[in-house]
């Protein structure tokens, strides 16, 4: 998931974040907008009711000469 976009609608709620091909789908179609270009977020041009959001982690990494962020899902294994 290092290669994704924020979405966001159109009050401002966060969304899951999606692929930059469906990114680009939902800006061809008008259905969204650039809100901001780093990191770079979709705001919807509608209100999106129910929104279910998965868990997820950022993780940074401190000690790399360059500030690389990764958005991944938060899996939890049950114990049994």
């Amino acid at each position: 998931m290092s290669n994704f976009v924020f979405l966001i609608d159109s009050n401002e709620t966060p969304m899951n974040p999606i692929h930059p091909a469906h990114a680009k789908e939902l800006l061809n179609k008008n259905k969204a907008a650039v809100f901001r270009r780093y990191p770079f977020t979709l705001i919807m041009n509608r209100v999106v009711e129910n929104i279910v959001t998965y868990p997820l982690a950022l993780k940074i990494d401190p000690g790399s000469k360059t500030t690389v962020r990764f958005v991944g899902l938060k899996l939890e294994a049950a114990m049994l």
